[in-house]
Parts: C-alpha cells; sequence; structure tokens
C-alpha cells in the first residue's frame, strides 16, 4: 500500500499501433451502416426512387399536352406564372404546418408540452396560424416582384382570388397535419414526407396543365383532389373570365372532408404517443 511507482511487467506493455493511411474495411463499415439505415426505413428507400419518378410524370404530362397545344399559354397570358404561385400557397401552408411541428420534435419539446396545459386541439390552431404567418412571409415578396418583372398580377383574378387562396390553404393544412402524424408515428426517419407527401400530388392537380392532358383513370382520381378543382377554376377565370362556382363548391366540400380527417388522425395519433410517453424518446 506504499506511495511508490508502480511498474509494469514488460509482457503486460501493450504496444497500440498507428491507424493505417487508408482502410476499405473502415469505408466498409460506414457504407454498411448506411445500408442498414436504407433496408431500416421505407421512407428514406421511397424517397430515392421517388423524386426521378416524380420529375418524369409531371415534365412527361406537360410535354405531351404543350406538343398539341402550342398556342394555349398565348390565350392567357400568365396563365403558368398564375400556376406557380398558387401552387406555392399550398406547398408553403402544408410545410408551415408540417415544420412547426418537427421543429418541436427537432428541440424535443414535445415532451414538455404534453405535460404543459396546452391542449392538442391548441397546439393545431397554433401550428395553422405559424403555417399562415410562413405563407404570407415566404410568398407575398414573389406575388409583388412578378408585378414590374413580369407584368402579371396575380390580383387581376379577382375576387375569385380569395377563394382559390383559402382552398390551397386549407388543403396545405390537411396534408401538413397528416405529415405530422405520420412523423409522430414513425418518429424523425419519415420526416421527408413534409416534402415528399404534398409533391405526391401535384401531377394529378393540373398545375401546369388541365386536367384532360391526363389519362382517363388518372383524370377520375384526380377530381377528388380539392387543389384540382383549384386550377381548373384559375384556368377558367383566366381563358372565359367566368366565376367557377361549381368547382369552388367541390373544392371546399372536399377541403372540409380532408381537413376532418387529417385533423382526427393527428388528434389520434397524438393522444396515443401521449400516453405510451413516446414524446420523451423523440428529437435529433
Amino acid at each position: 500500500m506504499g506511495g511508490g511507482p508502480v511498474t509494469v511487467p514488460a509482457a503486460a506493455s501493450v504496444t497500440l499501433a498507428a491507424p493505417s493511411l487508408f482502410s476499405w474495411r473502415r469505408v466498409y463499415a460506414l457504407v454498411l451502416r448506411h445500408v442498414y439505415l436504407l433496408r431500416g426505413s421505407w421512407a428514406r428507400l421511397a424517397e430515392m426512387i421517388y423524386w426521378p419518378l416524380l420529375n418524369v410524370v409531371i415534365w412527361g404530362f406537360f410535354s405531351q399536352f404543350f406538343a398539341g397545344h402550342s398556342d394555349w399559354v398565348a390565350r392567357a397570358s400568365g396563365v403558368l406564372l398564375g400556376a406557380v404561385m398558387l401552387w406555392d400557397v399550398l406547398f408553403r401552408s402544408n410545410l408551415g404546418v408540417a415544420l412547426s411541428f418537427l421543429e418541436e420534435m427537432w428541440s424535443r419539446n414535445l415532451g414538455h408540452l404534453s405535460v404543459s396545459p396546452l391542449r392538442p386541439i391548441e397546439l393545431v390552431v397554433a401550428m395553422l396560424i405559424m403555417s399562415l404567418i410562413r405563407s404570407v412571409l415566404g410568398l407575398a415578396p414573389a406575388i409583388l416582384l412578378a408585378i414590374p418583372l413580369y407584368h402579371y398580377s396575380l390580383f387581376s383574378l379577382g375576387p375569385p382570388l380569395l377563394l382559390f387562396l383559402f382552398n390551397l390553404m386549407v388543403t396545405g393544412w390537411a396534408v401538413g397535419l397528416a405529415v405530422a402524424a405520420l412523423v409522430l408515428r414513425y418518429g424523425l426517419g419519415a420526416e421527408s414526407l413534409a416534402w415528399v407527401l404534398v409533391l405526391g400530388i401535384a401531377p394529378l392537380c393540373g398545375i401546369y396543365y388541365p386536367l384532360s392532358a391526363l389519362p382517363d383513370w388518372l383524370q377520375a382520381v384526380a377530381w377528388f383532389l380539392p387543389p384540382s378543382h383549384i386550377f381548373e377554376g384559375m384556368r377558367t377565370v383566366m381563358f372565359d373570365h367566368v366565376f367557377p362556382l361549381q368547382e369552388m363548391v367541390i373544392g371546399l366540400l372536399e377541403n372540409a372532408i380532408a381537413m376532418l380527417a387529417a385533423g382526427a388522425v393527428f388528434l389520434r395519433v397524438y393522444h396515443v404517443a401521449r400516453v405510451k410517453g413516446l414524446f420523451l424518446s423523440m428529437g435529433e
């Protein structure tokens, strides 16, 4: 028990070899890790295949339609620019909801919220308000800049524009709540759905071309999507200068159903996650 120095027998000494400058074994180990991540996440695998397919479908229909309707854009100046800006309303409102929820997950704040007096419906309303704020801040500069740059004003659509914006905003909210529910159920491995899910319906919404450009069986599916009625209604206003009452009524009804369904699913998943204490294990 003395305080003298401790000697290590020569046989017990360990010599650490310097790591090699390059090792294929280390490369293989890291690649294998990411392969396991892909194999264990259907969302990651789907995303790899998804984007090329989406581009082929959208621009394939676009090319086919314009090949036989080259004078279509000339009939209504700004039809494509207006479609792009209206689509961004839907896209930004979806992201506004999904990102507001994801930020709570990234910061591991959901556990704190679940034990606070905050009610789930209040969380939903807060996310919708944040979506509106994000959308206005993101879109207003682009809409205003299009006036001097391209001599096109989205406000030229007149009073129907308010209904277009409202319908697209509600559709984005419904998709955003659905994304939040999926991320809550499957974890942050599914966070890419914030972009994937809403863009998945883009080819069927008739953003850059009328629904008549789609095959007949796809047209039947597209009419069940609220944005399809909005973009068809936009072109009716621009080409025929007629208010598309039927399109607006159908779009409103479909949006009401979508919003109620998405809200119910999110609240149910949120309740299950809180009961099982899943919030504490979520985060970056």
